[in-house]
């Protein structure tokens, strides 16, 4: 058996129905892919897909996907909440079941290399994929964003790992990496106050001294009217869903403002609700139908 492979493209684009149709439509064009979820929002101006499958149609997937992407987004005029580097902005593996890392991690390096070289666009590695050890972390990947990549692959220092060291207005740059199963989830406040929403994010993410495995950013969705706290929670082993939860509640109340909503992006792996579902709660958003394990049983 290949075992099963999942992969989560993110790309610059959450607004244009037309476009995330044909994008949609190059996974499922790939025999043997599931499409497990999408995701898109206009005001961070980004849409998350989910998909899965043996690692070689999963790859092929993928390089259509991008693809799709090269030839529908134009990043001139890109204007989001999001942080990004280009059209196809973050394309991750992560191994289920009868793989390790190590298959995610070649995975990646196939897909990058080979996108890279259709496209003539930079790829950087990240994650368990990284090829230099301070490329490790997305965050720092992304550091200059779209704008400061012109500077960046000016500099020998910012050379990308794949792919020439060029500066494409149209595509930017991509990057590329292997991980293990994160959950990435958004609470909307009840106010229209981004200033409470990124000093809660502050609070609560590791790189501030908050939590082990949390990455969280404070933004406004202007055509919602209100603020929102975004959220990766990047290793489960160390802070659990509901750590981070009761954590975003009672920082937002500190602060004099209430959770509006919870928003799941993507699907988020059984064990993260085990402990909600010990203390007899339920959890909006996060529906039966966006757990991995029951996704992947109805699309087989």
């Amino acid at each position: 058996m290949p075992g099963l492979l999942e992969c989560v493209p993110n790309v610059s684009e959450g607004r244009e129905a037309a476009t995330l149709e044909a994008l949609a439509a190059a996974v499922l064009e790939v025999p043997g892919v599931r499409l497990l979820n999408r995701h898109a929002d206009p005001d961070h101006h980004r849409a998350v897909f989910t998909l899965a499958g043996a690692p070689g149609a999963v790859v092929e997937a993928a390089l259509a996907f991008g693809r799709e992407a090269v030839h529908r987004i134009d990043m001139r005029g890109h204007a989001g909440v999001h942080p990004r580097l280009g059209a196809v902005d973050v394309v991750p593996f992560v191994p289920l079941e009868g793989l390790t890392l190590a298959d995610a991690v070649s995975a990646a390096h196939r897909f990058g290399n080979a996108f890279a070289r259709e496209h003539g666009l930079p790829v950087f590695f990240y994650g368990a994929a990284a090829r230099r050890p301070e490329r490790r972390g997305l965050p720092q990947v992304r550091l200059g964003q779209y704008e400061g990549l012109p500077a960046r692959l000016a500099d020998p220092a910012g050379a990308p790992d794949a792919g020439p060291a060029v500066f494409v207005p149209r595509s930017g740059a991509t990057a590329v990496g292997a991980r293990e199963f994160l959950v990435a989830f958004n609470a909307w406040l009840d106010a229209d106050d981004v200033e409470a929403a990124r000093a809660i994010a502050r609070a609560i993410r590791t790189s501030a001294g908050g939590l082990p495995g949390l990455q969280a950013m404070g933004v406004r969705l202007a055509s919602r009217g209100c603020a929102q706290v975004s959220m990766n929670l990047t290793d489960l082993r160390q802070t659990s869903l509901y750590t981070v939860l009761q954590a975003v509640t009672r920082e937002a109340a500190r602060r004099g403002v209430g959770i509006r909503r919870l928003e799941l992006v993507g699907l988020c792996p059984e064990a993260a609700l085990g402990e909600f579902r010990a203390r007899g709660l339920d959890l909006p958003g996060f529906g039966e139908e966006r757990v991995l394990e029951r996704a992947l049983v109805a699309s087989a």
